[in-house]
């Protein structure tokens, strides 16, 4: 079954940055589109950001445009979210997410950007 396992969270003052992971597996990783969602407290979830298959195109939301870069190993079938000049109000539970079957999603990794 499909199974997604989010790393790298935590706490970090604004204008910090931090790398987020998710190793993927139950799924031949490099045949679908990886997105990245998050869920700030008393919010609804919102898409991140996607990246292509071969890792070659990605998309993001507006507020994280010029500041987040998702990447993705296809070997290590794993992905990859680089944040920086992270803000206060991206403060949320962040997931990654793969659409099989309907959206699935791991247990997700918590970010706090506070000072």
């Amino acid at each position: 079954q499909v199974q997604l396992v989010e790393s790298g969270g935590g706490l970090v003052q604004p204008g910090g940055s931090l790398r987020l992971s998710c190793a993927a597996s139950g799924f031949i990783f490099s045949n679908y589109v990886m997105n990245w969602v998050r869920q700030a407290p008393g919010k609804d979830l919102e898409w991140v950001g996607m990246i292509n298959r071969g890792g070659t195109y990605t998309d993001y939301v507006n507020s994280v445009k010029g500041r987040f870069a998702i990447s993705r190993d296809n070997a290590k079938s794993t992905l990859y979210l680089q944040m920086n000049s992270l803000k206060p109000e991206d403060t949320a539970m962040y997931y990654c997410s793969v659409n099989i079957n309907g959206a699935q999603k791991g247990q997700g990794t918590q970010v706090i950007v506070s000072s």
